[in-house]
Order: C-alpha cells, then sequence, then structure tokens
C-alpha cells in the first residue's frame, strides 16, 4: 500500500511541475529582479544592465557624502507628516537627480491652456521654458488653445517638441480654468498615456526665471501657494459651504495650494484631473461653483490624496508678496497683468 502512495505522490509532484513549467517558461521574470525603467530609444520597458549601470556618469559621480546628523535646510519645513519631500533651493543633488531620471529615460509633458487673451502670455512662457525648463531632458509641449494661429512658432532645442490642440473658447474665465481638468484627463486617456510618463500641468500667465528640473516630479506633487505658506488653517481661502464638493472644513487642512502648477506621473494626473472634473460636475448639478474653482477642487483633492511631493513657493511666486529670506530663488513667477483686461 504504501508504495502505491509514493508512485501516486511522484505522479502528482511531476504533474504539478509539468503544469508550472509550461505556463511560466515565457514570463520575463527578469522584470521581477531588476529595476524597470523606460528605454531611450522606443519608451518600452527594459531591464536595466550592468554594464548600462557602469557606463552611467552615476557610476563614479563624486559629492559630498551625505550627513545624517546635519538637515539640508534648519529655517524651512522639508517635509510633510506623512513624509512627503518639501523642495527648497539646497535641500537635493540635481546632479544626481538628471542622472536617475536619464537612466530611467524619462518622457515629461508639459500643458499649458491659451485661451482668448492669455494668448499674450504664450511666447514668454514657452521662450523661458525653453531656456530654463527641464534641461537636458525629453520635453513635449501640449499647447491647448482656441487659437492656433496666435501659438508662436519658436526653435525647440534637441529632444522637445511641441503639438498645438485646438479647443473651444468659452465667455467666463472660470469655465475656461475649470474646463481644464475635463479636456486633461480626457487627452491623458486618448493620447497622453503613449507619450509621457510624467505631466506638469501649467497657467500660461507664468514665466520662468531660474531653473526648474527633475526635483519636482514624483507620483503627484502640488505647489504650496506663495500667499499662504506661513498662515493658519482659518486663513486658508478653501471652500466653506458644505454643501460644496469643494467643502474643506476650518479644522482640516494641511497647506493650501496653488491651482496655476501641479502634476506626476500621468496616472496620477489622471486620477486628480478626474476627481475635480467629477466634483465640478456634482458643484453644476446644484448650480453652485466652489469659491476659487479648479484651485478649490484641487486642495480637496490634496486634502484626502496626499501628494508625494510639495513644491515650496519658489516654484510659483508671485512679487506682490515681496522677497522673503526663506524664499531664495524665485524659479516661477506669475506676470504683472490687470487681471479685468485679460479676463473679460
Amino acid at each position: 500500500m504504501a508504495g502505491k502512495y509514493l508512485v501516486f505522490t511522484c505522479l502528482f509532484l511531476a504533474f504539478l511541475l509539468s503544469f508550472t513549467w509550461y505556463h511560466l517558461k515565457d514570463r520575463d521574470w527578469g522584470r521581477y529582479t531588476a529595476f524597470p525603467c523606460q528605454t531611450e530609444n522606443t519608451g518600452s520597458n527594459s531591464i536595466i544592465s550592468h554594464e548600462r549601470l557602469k557606463d552611467s556618469p552615476l557610476h563614479r559621480m563624486l559629492y559630498e557624502k551625505p550627513d545624517l546628523l546635519k538637515l539640508p535646510r534648519t529655517d524651512v519645513m522639508i517635509a510633510t507628516p506623512w513624509q512627503a519631500p518639501i523642495v527648497w533651493d539646497g535641500t537635493y543633488n540635481l546632479d544626481i537627480l538628471n542622472e536617475l531620471f536619464h537612466l530611467r529615460g524619462a518622457r515629461i509633458g508639459l500643458s499649458v491652456f491659451v485661451i482668448r487673451k492669455y494668448k499674450v502670455f504664450i511666447n514668454d512662457f514657452l521662450q523661458s521654458a525653453e531656456e530654463f525648463f527641464m534641461a537636458g531632458h525629453k520635453v513635449h509641449y501640449y499647447v491647448f488653445t482656441d487659437d492656433v494661429s496666435g501659438i508662436p512658432n519658436i526653435t525647440l532645442k534637441e529632444g522637445r517638441n511641441m503639438e498645438v490642440v485646438k479647443i473651444s473658447g468659452y465667455k467666463r474665465w472660470q469655465d475656461i480654468t475649470m474646463r481644464r481638468m475635463q479636456l486633461i484627463r480626457d487627452y491623458i486617456s486618448q493620447k497622453l498615456i503613449n507619450e509621457v510618463d510624467y505631466l506638469v500641468c501649467l497657467d500660461a500667465d507664468l514665466k520662468f526665471m531660474d531653473h526648474i528640473g527633475v526635483e519636482i516630479l514624483g507620483d503627484v506633487f502640488g505647489v504650496i501657494h506663495p500667499g499662504f505658506f506661513g498662515e493658519s488653517r482659518t486663513a486658508f481661502t478653501h471652500e466653506r459651504r458644505n454643501y460644496s464638493a469643494g467643502y474643506i472644513p476650518e479644522d482640516e487642512g494641511d497647506f493650501y495650494y496653488t491651482g496655476c502648477f501641479f502634476g506626476g506621473t500621468v496616472e496620477e494626473v489622471y486620477k486628480l484631473t478626474n476627481f475635480c472634473h467629477n466634483a465640478m460636475m456634482e458643484d453644476k448639478a446644484k448650480n453652485i461653483e466652489a469659491l476659487w474653482h479648479d484651485e478649490s477642487y484641487l486642495n480637496k483633492y490634496f486634502l484626502y490624496h496626499k501628494p508625494t511631493k510639495l513644491l515650496s513657493p519658489e516654484y510659483a511666486w508671485n512679487d506682490y508678496y515681496g522677497s522673503p529670506v526663506v524664499v531664495k530663488r524665485k524659479r516661477l513667477v506669475h506676470v504683472p497683468k490687470d487681471y479685468n483686461a485679460v479676463r473679460d
């Protein structure tokens, strides 16, 4: 009897091994044991080989050893309570980050909406972006506009390109700024998901004044509003009506985020814009709008879906707020303008 059980057990194990081998023999097990990246030529998943690591400048990059007993900045908060880094000047090594993102072959998209009179800003926006935005990396500009002829044909650096997308104009500036959430969401699912890995979303009335690079990139990031970074919760201009989808109680809120600059991986930006659009539609059905439109819904999203990286006010400065000592570099600034004129 024992012999029969032994034979049966052996046959069963042989069958199990054969079955497992048949179904798993074509699996790419290498992708589970090595770091996946985007190849620079195809954008498809590949494995970083030992030879490629040796060819990377990181292999013999010499830099000062990090000191666990010395903080890079002591005058500002550099991490949130949920351990997301807050990016200030002096808190990162851009040379290291550049090589890490080059190794991954990161493809970066930038979306900007140029509707009606805001076309007066787009030339300076693009020219300054070419000088200061993601230097040395692949960048794809997506310019959404109601006037294709109003978009300048500027000379782009190698590895950078621009696509102008025709969209409808709107009578109210509030509709323009809120509709972009739906348009970004839809364009991601239709096109961007196959073209870029990260998407940075910016307003057109901004100008790059200093370098902004891959230090900003992460799963999903927001920018701390320059007018509120030293204020209490009660000073935040959140939507306070509890029947709005953008409602945030006065005793909640981590930071106040500006609506002019946000981004992350295309998958996470899709989730963010989808939430904001649906919240707007929920309020529209009630015939209401949140106090600061898309910015209010963005703040609601970040309250309950914490950003994985925060950018300091250096990244969306407005000279109206002066020059506080902690803001050592004004990287992206709001262009002075007559709001009544450009929004008319």
